[in-house]
């Protein structure tokens, strides 16, 4: 769509109010509203200024003007709106320069693509992530200096079996058995198909909902795979919508890895592959049908997993769901079918435009530009020195003893790990400008202080039980 046509658009739908809309560094849509009648052709060449030293990870004080320039292929009617709005997803410049500003995860993920191109390894990455989710009746949480709690319910929880509900009406899904069942133990079918449709009218094909494994309601909705930078704006679009049409229905859903104690937590298991001039690039005569490519695709994400946790498992939360012996895979291997693996190749067609990876580690409290870049730079790297990722694993890592699980490398175990290992390795993501040592920095400073230091300092409180008596 061109800003010619985006105008157009605004006309037949009368609409009154454009919103643009950007990421900030951790991985939050932020948004500026301005009337229709600010809205015109050049403004697609000159942007709309606003304070960039508001925005986490970003500008100082003194440096804070900056642009929002929008991209008029993003453009699309907002769903929920009581007056006419148009969405319009931006990029950010420098005001003086007219550059593209390097902290701008868009613009990373857009360097990404060009890097690729570059390599004439390929010209297409698609992603398909499948971002889980759960949705919530009631959420109720405070940090002060002398106390500290979270309150969680959900109509479906399994915890509230004995509760008084006059009637209860049982039908709860039990820990971990959430996986397919019809109404009336699955209450929320109508309420993701809900979300699907909203989805549909944003231009984002669906190709499948379901209650996922979790009790109280955890949740998946597919997107079909797109291109790196459209899947990584779908993701945000996606996040949006699902938030807007649970909380339109007097519900609440969250991404956080791991809201719940005693069940499973929410990953978002990503599907890459390499595409060049309409060809597939992942199917061969290799290990499941894998080419040489796909191969050393996987090794270079497996060697640099450890510095990607830091990317694509940003948060403290994210690393309760990553656990040695429970269900997320942090073991750092490859397999067939074997979902117990951090990296899976799906064997449901045998088509070659079917074959991809399916990196399973990866959860959705990331930002997804940052996300999907990193872990392309991490496969282009494995192509580009052939990386090897041994033998395949093609049993179950959780029944593995304990000198033979002692020879497969596992996830870091902690935010702070994580943010080490990228601190110490993380060349791969300097290539062709793509990731730059401060947005690197920045981002290790900013998970450090305001993450990782933060939940240092404030006591949690499973520590009474364990420790109040001592």
């Amino acid at each position: 769509m061109t800003p010619k046509e985006v105008l157009e658009l605004t006309k037949k739908n009368k609409v009154v109010m454009v919103n643009l809309l950007f990421v900030d560094f951790p991985g939050v849509w932020q948004n500026l509203s301005v009337p229709i009648g600010q809205l015109k052709e050049e403004s697609f060449e000159e942007g709309f200024g606003f304070d960039g030293s508001s925005i986490r990870g970003w500008q100082a004080i003194n440096a804070s003007d900056m642009l929002l320039m929008p991209d008029p292929t993003s453009a699309f009617i907002d769903p929920f709106r009581v007056h006419i709005t148009l969405n319009l997803i931006c990029n950010i410049l420098d005001p003086i320069t007219k550059e593209s500003y390097s902290r701008d995860p868009r613009y990373i993920a857009m360097k990404a693509v060009n890097y690729l191109k570059s390599t004439g390894i390929a010209d297409t990455a698609y992603i398909g992530p499948e971002a889980e989710f759960f949705i919530f009746d009631d959420v109720r949480f405070d940090q002060k200096t002398n106390e500290g709690y979270y309150y969680i319910d959900s109509i479906e929880g399994i915890w509230n079996s004995g509760r008084d509900e006059k009637p209860n009406l049982a039908y709860k899904p039990r820990h971990k058995e959430g996986y397919f069942p019809v109404s009336p133990t699955d209450v929320f079918e109508d309420l993701r198909s809900e979300m699907v449709m909203v989805l549909q009218h944003c231009g984002i094909e669906i190709e499948a909902q379901h209650h996922e494994v979790a009790t109280a309601g955890q949740a998946e909705i597919d997107m079909k795979f797109a291109p790196l930078v459209k899947m990584a704006d779908y993701v945000m679009m996606f996040k949006y919508v699902v938030k807007n049409v649970a909380y339109r229905n007097n519900k609440t859903v969250t991404f956080m890895p791991k809201p719940l104690f005693g069940d499973n937590g929410s990953g978002m298991h990503t599907h890459q592959s390499l595409w060049k001039d309409g060809k597939a690039l992942f199917a061969g005569d290799g290990y499941a049908g894998l080419s040489e490519m796909a191969l050393h695709y996987i090794g270079g994400i497996l060697k640099h997993s450890k510095a990607l946790a830091a990317i694509t498992n940003p948060t403290t939360n994210s690393y309760k769901r990553l656990v040695p012996g429970f269900e997320a895979p942090v073991n750092l291997a490859y397999s067939a079918r074997n979902r117990s693996a951090s990296i899976r190749i799906p064997m449901y067609s045998q088509s070659p435009k079917a074959k991809r990876c399916e990196v399973r580690y990866p959860d959705p409290s990331c930002n997804p530009y940052l996300a999907f870049s990193a872990m392309l730079m991490a496969g282009i790297d494995g192509i580009q020195n052939r990386i090897d990722p041994g033998e395949a694993l093609d049993k179950d890592l959780y029944d593995l003893e304990p000198e033979e699980l002692a020879s497969v490398p596992q996830m870091p175990g902690s935010l702070d790990e994580a943010l080490k290992n990228l601190e110490d390795s993380h060349d791969f993501l300097l290539k062709g400008d793509v990731f730059t040592e401060d947005s690197l920095k920045t981002w290790i400073s900013y998970k450090r202080a305001n993450e990782v230091d933060a939940m240092r300092l404030r006591p949690h409180p499973y520590e009474f039980f364990l420790y109040y008596d001592i």
